[in-house]
């Protein structure tokens, strides 16, 4: 059984910065890219920022600048340190594997989601 288990959400005031976590466990064969979405009131899921395994990222246009992902491949984990923060950003922040799992077959995988606030 494979999870995904993100950390570091919270309450921050705008401006504030906070660092995001996201592990993955279980039987795991291979991790190919990573990413982070948010999900905004009233807004669809969107990509904030992909990793590849090889460290090649991509953001968002909104928030280039101000968060950066990261991961180690030997943790299966992913980061993504979010500084600046803005009250618009406020809402569940997800993350994303494409991962092949003990049965040899590629899969998406995502996690519960971490809440952020951005008080104004």
């Amino acid at each position: 059984q494979v999870q995904l288990v993100e950390s570091g959400g919270g309450l921050v005031q705008a401006g504030g910065s906070l660092r995001l976590s996201c592990a993955a466990s279980g039987r795991i064969y291979s991790i190919n890219d990573m990413a982070w979405y948010r999900q905004t009131p009233g807004k669809q899921r969107e990509l904030v920022a992909a990793i590849t395994r090889g460290g090649n990222t991509d953001y968002a246009e909104s928030v280039k600048g101000r968060f950066t992902i990261s991961r180690d491949n030997a943790k299966n984990t992913v980061y993504l340190q979010m500084n600046s923060l803005k009250p618009e950003e406020t809402g569940v922040y997800y993350c994303n594997a494409g991962l092949m799992s003990s049965s040899f077959r590629w899969a998406d995988y995502w996690g519960q989601g971490t809440q952020v606030t951005v008080s104004s």
